[in-house]
C-alpha cells in the first residue's frame, strides 16, 4: 500500500527514464498475443507471476474501500502470486495525468508506471482519445462470463458505452451506481411525493426553499442538471441524444436547441431552492455538505448516487430512519458504471489482467457489495442462481422502492464530450446569471471546450 503524490511521483519516473524511451520487447510480445487470442489463460498467470506486482490506481477516500484492498484483495493477489501496491490517489485525473506525461515521454509497454486504473467517464475518454488503452481484453478475460456483452441486448449498454463513448472491451466493469433521491417522511408526505420535475416545482411553490442540488461542476451536480435535460428534451426523445457527440448533435446550435427548455426549468426553480426566499441560493458544494442539510431537516429531498444510500446512512445513523428512497424523476433516474482500465503503457500487462479478472469474479464482486457498500458491476442475470442469490443475500435493504421498479426507471450517463460543454452553460446561465442570448452562451462554452 501506498500513497501517492502524483506531481512528486511523476517527476521520479520521468528523471529515471534512463533514456529507455520505448516498449519493452517482452511486454510488447505478450500485449500483441494476447489481443490476439494465441494465449491461454494458464500462461497469462504465469507471466504474471514472473512480473511478480500490479500497480493500481484509485480514489483513495473510502477508508471501507481501503480496509477491503487491504484483508481481501492482496491476500488474493497474494495466493496467485502477485503483490498489489495500491496507490491512493485523492483524484482519477491524477494517474491519468501519468500516463499521458509518460507516454509523451516515449514510454511504451512496459515502461510505463500504472497498471490499472478506476475510472469512468470523461477519464476513460481521454485516454481512448489519445489512444493510451492496451486494448480489447475485457471479453478475453475468464470472467467475462459475468457480464453481458450482447449488442442485441439492452441490459448490456452499460458495458458496452461509457458516458456515451464505446468501451470496446478497453475496460471492465468493476461497481455500479444510480442517481437516487430521498426523502424524509417525517417532513415530505408520500401524497406530497414528487416523481416529475413539475411535481417537485409544485412541492416548492408550496414548501419554497426545501431542495437543494450540487452545485456544477461537482459530477453530483452534472447528473441532476442532465436528468432535467433529459426530461425537458423538447422533440420528447429523453435521453437519446445526449449519447452522441456534439459534432454528431449538429453542432452548438442544435444543443443549444435541445438544452434551453431544461435550462430554463433551472432558472425558474432557482428562487425556489434553498435560501431562494431569503434571496441568496445555496448550493451544497458536495455529498457531504448536501447530506448534513437533508439530516438536520434543512431540506426534504436529497438526491445523489448511491443505490443502497438511504440503508447504509440509515444503519449508520447519518440519515433518520424516516429517509426512504422514492423514484424520482420517473424514466430518467441515471445509471452508470464505473471500471477498470488498464493502460497502454502499463508495466506489468499479465498482471494487470490477472487484476483485473479476480476484481471481476463473483467472490470480489460479493465481498465488495458485502463489506464496502459498493453496487455489483457484474450483471446478476448472467450468473448462476446461486451465485445471484450470494450478491442478492449481502445486497443492503431498500426502504420504499424495489429494485425493479429502480430497474425499470433508468436512464444513461450523458456522452462525456457533452459534460463540460453543459458544466460551463450552467456555470454562466445559472450560477453568473448571464444577460447574453442563450445560443451565444452555448457557443461561446463549445468553442471554449474546442479551444
Amino acid at each position: 500500500m501506498r500513497i501517492l503524490h502524483p506531481i512528486a511521483t511523476l517527476c521520479s519516473l520521468l528523471l529515471a527514464a534512463t533514456g529507455s524511451a520505448r516498449a519493452d520487447e517482452t511486454a510488447t510480445r505478450f500485449q500483441t498475443d494476447f489481443l490476439a487470442g494465441t494465449l491461454g489463460w494458464a500462461q497469462v498467470e504465469a507471466a504474471a507471476k514472473d512480473e511478480g506486482s500490479v500497480q493500481f490506481f484509485y480514489w483513495g477516500g473510502d477508508d471501507n474501500l481501503n480496509i477491503w484492498m487491504d484483508s481481501v484483495v492482496a491476500p488474493a493477489m497474494a495466493d496467485l502470486g502477485i503483490k498489489l501496491v495500491a496507490n491512493r490517489i485523492t483524484g482519477t485525473k491524477d494517474a491519468v495525468d501519468l500516463v499521458i506525461a509518460e507516454a509523451a515521454a516515449g514510454r511504451g509497454v512496459g515502461d510505463g508506471s500504472v497498471d490499472v486504473i478506476w475510472l469512468n467517464g470523461e477519464n476513460f475518454f481521454t485516454l481512448k482519445q489519445q489512444d493510451l488503452l492496451f486494448g480489447a481484453f475485457a471479453q478475453a478475460i475468464p470472467n467475462a462470463a459475468n457480464f453481458a456483452f450482447d449488442p442485441d441486448d439492452p441490459r448490456a449498454l452499460l458495458n458496452l458505452r461509457d458516458f456515451g463513448t464505446a468501451t470496446d472491451g478497453a475496460e471492465v466493469p468493476w461497481s455500479g451506481e444510480q442517481y437516487v433521491c430521498a426523502v424524509n417522511r417525517a417532513t415530505m408526505p408520500v401524497a406530497q411525493t414528487p416523481s416529475t420535475f413539475a411535481e417537485l416545482q409544485t412541492y416548492l411553490i408550496a414548501h419554497p426553499g426545501k431542495f437543494a442540488y450540487i452545485k456544477p461542476p461537482h459530477y453530483l451536480g452534472n447528473t441532476f442538471v442532465e436528468e432535467v435535460l433529459y426530461a425537458f428534451n423538447p422533440d420528447g426523445t429523453g435521453a437519446a441524444p445526449f449519447q452522441q457527440s456534439l459534432d454528431a448533435r449538429g453542432g452548438a446550435k442544435e444543443l443549444a436547441r435541445l438544452i434551453k427548455p431544461g435550462f430554463d426549468f433551472l432558472k425558474a426553480i432557482e428562487p425556489l431552492l434553498l435560501g431562494g426566499p431569503q434571496g441568496s441560493v445555496r448550493y451544497p458544494e458536495d455529498a457531504a455538505a448536501a447530506d448534513g442539510l437533508f439530516r438536520n431537516a434543512e431540506i426534504d429531498l436529497n438526491c445523489g448516487f448511491g443505490l443502497y444510500a438511504v440503508g447504509t446512512k440509515r444503519a449508520d445513523g447519518s440519515y433518520p430512519q424516516t429517509a426512504e428512497e422514492i423514484i424520482f424523476p420517473a424514466g430518467n433516474m441515471i445509471k452508470n458504471k464505473n471500471y477498470l482500465a488498464i493502460p497502454a503503457n502499463t508495466p506489468n500487462p499479465a498482471a494487470a489482467l490477472v487484476f483485473a479478472n479476480y476484481m471481476a469474479s463473483v467472490e470480489a464482486q460479493v465481498s465488495k457489495l458485502d463489506l464496502v457498500g459498493y453496487p455489483a458491476g457484474i450483471d446478476p442475470w448472467m450468473l448462476s442462481a446461486q451465485d445471484a442469490a450470494r450478491l442478492a443475500a449481502v445486497a443492503p435493504a431498500h426502504f420504499g422502492v424495489t429494485q425493479d421498479q429502480l430497474d425499470t426507471n433508468i436512464a444513461p450517463d450523458t456522452n462525456a464530450a457533452l459534460v463540460k460543454v453543459i458544466q460551463a452553460v450552467w456555470l454562466d446561465y445559472i450560477e453568473r446569471g448571464s444577460d447574453q442570448p442563450f445560443d451565444a452562451i452555448v457557443a461561446a462554452a463549445v468553442a471554449a471546450q474546442h479551444s
